[in-house]
């Protein structure tokens, strides 16, 4: 993605309203002004004061104006950074909502090739802290350096040797702030590192906790997390006391406009060069020069931090999406599935070689083989969760890369082992499978496919909170949730990777039968190690070192091929142990 500068972004991600930011940009240069004029009717009453005008009235104009320029300073003041404010919860909404968006069209091994610890800080902590810079960057830095810039030309006309004058404190403090500079980039990136490192971490060990405790881990995991706290905080610290001294001596100089304006300008107007009038003038200009600068410096820092921290979203905009039309250039005419010479790999690792296969519609066709051959990866490649590396995947004859997302989605549901449910009741997890329907729609389908009851047994029934990743549930009543969420999306081809791996024998007969309305009347693949339940499919597909070995009907294989019978042999072994134990 082409490298952007900090105002183009925002202006990207702030949608509709950039036009609160261009308000609160004109409305910041309004307080500036205000801000300003004042010292030209200070000056007026100052000269009135040093000509010896003694009449109230004299200085009654001057009065009303500063009062007025006063209240309009403030007044625009609000205006500005209450624009600026909503403008910047709008741009932190468009800039996550831009990389979820990216996330949800990226190919899945992008996706998983990314700590989930890292994408999760960027995407939560990290963005909401570019709120301060997001809401004061524009408005308040504007304004300020404008500040800086309207009030030292306004002294450099009154006297030129004194606008330089007032500037030698600000130049010695900005040499010292300037040595903060060095090394800035590897302090940075040590703290952004480590600040990574202790998310993962932290992530990891609560997702662990139970294998953790388990296992008897607890001080080995702990230990690991401990230093990754520490380190996430020491590199802070040792950044922060690298810099101790340069920051002293730049905050405490640089601001100070009159250790130099008094001795300099006292000397200046000792000689004759200015009038007492200029002289006090200037002091007073002098003390309100820097403090808009240092102000607008102080955002600097989180400036920087919003550079780096957009540089990590662009980079999630910016990942490897599927390649989708906006519109489907032709429809299906069935649910047949076509894979051609397809071959894929993770990095340069090659999984699949060379992989053709034609299903027809309407078939139960079940992909076996052993652990790694590359059975859920086919699988995945035909859920489009992947785009292959070479050849194509056709769905009743259409390229699935020449269909919407949304419309090949509707044509596919895929169950997997570890399906995941969202936070929210059993209701609205089984309603995602179609957004539609009704809450009478979503328990006849419960209904049929045998998960009603136990639903209406839990306390609150289908309005139960599943919890984190469904963790209130067991796993065999996640699963069948998630064949129901299946059936409410109607899809007619019915992708099932092991969706009773994890399952008791009990909850297994009922998900089997669960599936088995799931199924009907669809283009089915079936990925089983138990290969009893899948003996009855019209073609049984044996993969082999990401290659299709061989295929045929249960019997067929039995008697052709060596691999096949031996995984039956040792399946059929396998249950006999399970019934005689």
């Amino acid at each position: 993605m082409k490298k952007r500068g900090l105002l183009s972004i925002i202006f990207d991600y702030a949608g509709d309203k950039k036009k609160y930011y261009v308000v609160s940009i004109l409305s910041a240069l309004v307080s500036v002004a205000a801000g300003i004029i004042p010292f030209y009717f200070i000056a007026d009453i100052i000269t009135m004061l040093v000509d010896g005008k003694r009449e109230f009235s004299d200085y009654t104009f001057d009065i009303i104006m500063l009062l007025v320029l006063f209240f309009v300073k403030g007044l625009f003041h609000v205006i500005s950074t209450s624009l600026s404010h909503m403008a910047a919860f709008q741009t932190i909404k468009g800039v996550r909502k831009r990389a979820t968006d990216a996330l949800a069209l990226a190919s899945l091994g992008d996706v998983k090739a990314q700590s989930s610890g890292s994408l999760k800080n960027t995407l939560c902590e990290r963005i909401d802290s570019t709120e301060t810079a997001l809401a004061h960057v524009i408005p308040e830095v504007t304004s300020n350096i404008l500040g800086f810039i309207g009030t030292f030309i306004y002294l450099t006309i009154l006297d030129w040797r004194m606008g330089l004058i007032s500037l030698i404190p600000f130049a010695i403090g900005m040499i010292a702030y300037m040595t903060m500079s060095i090394g800035y980039e590897k302090y940075y990136n040590n703290c952004i590192n480590k600040t990574k490192v202790l998310n993962d971490t932290a992530v990891e060990y609560i997702n662990g906790i139970e294998v953790i405790k388990a296992f008897g881990k607890s001080e080995s995991s702990y230990k690991k997390f401990e230093k990754a706290a520490k380190e996430g905080a020491s590199c802070f610290v040792d950044w922060q006391r690298n810099c101790n001294v340069s920051f002293t001596v730049a905050m405490s100089v640089a601001p100070y406009t009159l250790l130099a304006i008094l001795p300099l300008g006292g000397l200046l107007y000792y000689y004759g060069n200015i009038t007492l009038s200029m002289f006090i003038i200037s002091i007073l200009m002098s003390i309100g020069l820097i403090s808009p600068l240092i102000n607008a410096m102080a955002h600097f820092d989180d400036i920087s931090k919003a550079n780096s921290i957009f540089k990590e979203i662009d980079a999630i905009v910016s990942i490897n999406k599927l390649e989708r039309p906006a519109v489907s250039k032709a429809m299906p005419k069935d649910s047949s599935i076509q894979i051609q010479n397809v071959s894929f790999g993770y990095d340069d690792k090659e999984i699949l070689h060379d992989i053709s296969l034609d299903i027809k519609s309407g078939d139960h066709i079940a992909l076996v083989g052993p652990s790694g051959a590359g059975k859920s990866t086919i699988a995945k490649l035909i859920a489009s969760l992947w785009d292959p590396n070479q050849g194509s995947i056709s769905i009743g004859g259409v390229n699935i890369k020449d269909l919407t997302l949304e419309d090949y989605n509707n044509l596919v549901s895929y169950v997997s082992q570890n399906n995941y449910l969202f936070n929210i009741s059993i209701m609205e997890n089984i309603r995602i499978g179609n957004p539609n329907a009704s809450d009478n729609d979503v328990i006849e389908i419960c209904k049929k496919c045998g998960v009603h009851d136990f639903i209406m047994n839990l306390e609150n029934g289908y309005n139960t909170v599943v919890g984190d990743s469904g963790s209130h549930l067991s796993g065999g009543e996640r699963q069948r949730i998630s064949i129901a969420r299946a059936m409410m999306k109607n899809s007619k081809i019915i992708i099932l990777d092991e969706a009773t791996a994890y399952t008791d024998p009990e909850n297994e007969a009922v998900i089997q039968k669960s599936l088995s309305y799931l199924i009907k009347d669809k283009t089915v693949i079936v990925i089983a190690h138990r290969l009893s339940t899948i003996i009855d499919s019209d073609d049984i597909i044996l993969i082999n070192d990401g290659r299709i070995e061989n295929h045929g009907k249960h019997e067929e294989l039995l008697n052709k091929s060596e691999l096949y019978k031996n995984m039956w042999n040792a399946h059929i072994h396998v249950k006999d142990g399970d019934i005689n134990a």
